[in-house]
């Protein structure tokens, strides 16, 4: 039979109340050292764990945030998380995740009933905080505690935020690719079925024409969230004549970036003599690749630390003043798979 709360009190020599207040760590406890050691000894050897559920409705509190992700198998995804429980941990909060699974059906289903699975508070990576727009605000209004996580531009969020600013490295990494010789380019977008392309291609497009690359030396190109759709799309532009192919290929994430260095293997292309390829992410895996991924960071760490701290200040503190903002920047780690342009081969 499970031990209730009342055997641990009884062993203790304890009122249920005192037991209760002591294992909840409530501030409000005037119980001695040597009662508080007594009733943790107590739920020890009695094996006592509370009901997380009964705690949380009794005390509005659960101790529990959700991270909503967009990819289980995106290895960025899995590292945010694995931060943001750590520091979570730090706070006495546990960190239950769920994934979406680039669908944008599952996207709204997981935002919508989120907040019935018994946490306090939700960090969710949004493919389109605009379409979420009402949502949001609802959340907000509500003091539910909420933070966006999505790429920096459009209008503020109706709840706290943590933003990445892809400009920076985007512009470092164009800027090294022109200084190799560089001069078609191509765009790999991935995105969820449905899913809009957003600021990212116009900012590529803006970011070339300022180092004198025309629309018709820059394609873009839309596929799946997945290493073989990637592969796909990069193989149909690489198939092209060498005259007008690109030389050098910046993908949404690592992933699609993977996919496009095996389709320049497929096609009999060298990288980067032949191909630079430049990914998003800067996931572990990327650098001891057989040619390491060049790509355009983010500081992970600082970003689980913002977010964690965000949920939790509202979670314990005031949830109804102005929604907070950090954004933060990129930057462009140049490693094998990019270098000077070498279309002769030996």
């Amino acid at each position: 039979m499970r031990v209730r709360l009342k055997d641990v009190a009884a062993r203790a020599g304890v009122a249920v109340n005192t037991a209760s207040t002591i294992l909840n760590r409530r501030p409000n406890s005037w119980a001695s050292k040597e009662t508080e050691a007594r009733v943790f000894k107590a739920a020890e050897e009695l094996g006592y764990r509370p009901n997380r559920a009964a705690v949380g409705l009794r005390y509005g509190r659960f101790n529990t945030i959700a991270l909503l992700i967009a990819d289980l198998h995106n290895p960025y995804y899995t590292t945010f998380a694995d931060l943001l429980e750590v520091e979570a941990e730090r706070h006495g909060y546990d960190v239950l995740i769920e994934s979406w699974r680039t669908d944008l059906a599952r996207e709204k289903h997981c935002l919508e009933y989120i907040m019935d699975r018994q946490v306090d508070g939700v960090a969710a990576f949004l493919s389109n905080p605009e379409v979420h727009r009402a949502f949001l605000e609802q959340r907000f209004q509500a003091g539910r505690p909420f933070v966006g996580l999505a790429f920096a531009g459009g209008q503020p969020m109706p709840v706290d935020s943590v933003l990445v600013d892809f400009e920076g490295g985007l512009s470092e990494a164009i800027e090294t690719l022109c200084n190799f010789g560089h001069r078609r380019f191509a765009f790999l977008s991935a995105l969820a079925e449905g899913q809009e392309s957003g600021s990212r291609p116009e900012l590529f497009r803006r970011l070339l024409a300022e180092k004198g690359i025309s629309t018709g030396e820059f394609d873009s190109v839309r596929c799946d969230p997945t290493i073989e759709s990637a592969r796909a799309a990069a193989r149909e532009l690489l198939k092209r004549p060498r005259e007008d192919r690109p030389t050098a290929l910046i993908a949404l994430n690592d992933l699609s970036a993977i996919g496009a260095l095996r389709a320049a293997m497929e096609c009999g292309l060298r990288v980067p003599e032949e191909l630079s390829v430049v990914g998003v992410d800067d996931i572990p895996l990327g650098r001891f690749l057989p040619v390491a991924l060049s790509t355009i960071a983010q500081p992970l760490a600082d970003m689980a630390r913002r977010t964690a701290t965000m949920l939790i200040e509202r979670i314990e503190g005031d949830r109804h003043s102005e929604p907070q903002r950090a954004v933060f920047s990129t930057r462009f780690i140049a490693r094998e798979s990019t270098g000077s342009v070498n279309l002769k081969r030996s």
